[in-house]
């Protein structure tokens, strides 16, 4: 078995927990309100602007003995530089500049705090490799969901995947080509220890990112109560 099929089987569980998400199911399958829209992009600028900074504590942490992996952060890095930019300009097409400068202003709600904190302290304390977890839970989930997701979400609230997505389109087909990028990079790891980094953080990466969607829900749930 490649390293890539074993970090698919040894991930499938969180996965598909993650999968089942229930405010998930109801993006892809009709659509959520603009509100609820709004408030998930708000909490994904919290982790997306520090995607670069992640990827350079990784590349640091990177030895003589890292050199694809080095070399594949480095591509990481000028893929994915000013993608919370894009973030901003959706929210502010949607509902205007003064929820731009609430999302900066708001470091974002416990799980995303969560999810940064320990992707810092995985790629400080135990390698470079952790970094991968992240990218295949976040690539891999774009892939899969993101622009069947925005196309609902945009037929819910009356508009079209162009104004207000270009986020969540970006990180649909243009993906594909980074999972095949990802599988050939991780099938050429063959440490143990390293494997291990992996897997595990996807695993954890798959639980926090799960209870921001939770949590959004739940938020969102009380909000249309108290209205």
């Amino acid at each position: 078995m490649s390293f890539f099929d074993q970090l698919e089987s040894e991930t499938s569980e969180a996965r598909e927990r993650f999968t089942r998400i229930p405010v998930i199911s109801r993006a892809l399958a009709e659509g959520v309100p603009m509100d609820l829209y709004v408030s998930y992009l708000g909490q994904a600028y919290h982790h997306v602007r520090h995607t670069c900074p992640l990827l350079r504590a990784a590349l640091d942490r990177c030895n003589s003995e890292d050199r694809a992996l080095a070399g594949a952060l480095r591509e990481y890095i000028l893929e994915e530089e000013g993608h919370e930019a894009w973030i901003l300009d959706d929210i502010r097409d949607l509902v205007g500049p003064a929820t731009v400068e609430h999302t900066i202003e708001y470091e974002g709600d416990p799980p995303v705090r969560a999810l940064v904190g320990f992707m810092y302290d995985a790629i400080a304390r135990r390698g470079p490799h952790a970094m991968l977890g992240m990218v295949h839970v976040l690539e891999g989930m774009s892939v899969q969901l993101a622009e069947k997701a925005a196309a609902a979400i945009a037929g819910h609230i009356g508009e079209t995947p162009d104004q207000g997505f270009r986020y969540m389109m970006s990180h649909g087909s243009l993906d594909q080509e980074h999972v095949v990028f990802f599988r050939d990079l991780v099938n050429d790891i063959s440490d143990p220890a390293s494997q291990a980094q992996i897997i595990d953080t996807a695993n954890m990466v798959y639980y926090l990112w799960g209870r921001m969607f939770d949590e959004l829900d739940q938020s969102n749930e009380g909000a249309s109560r108290a209205a």
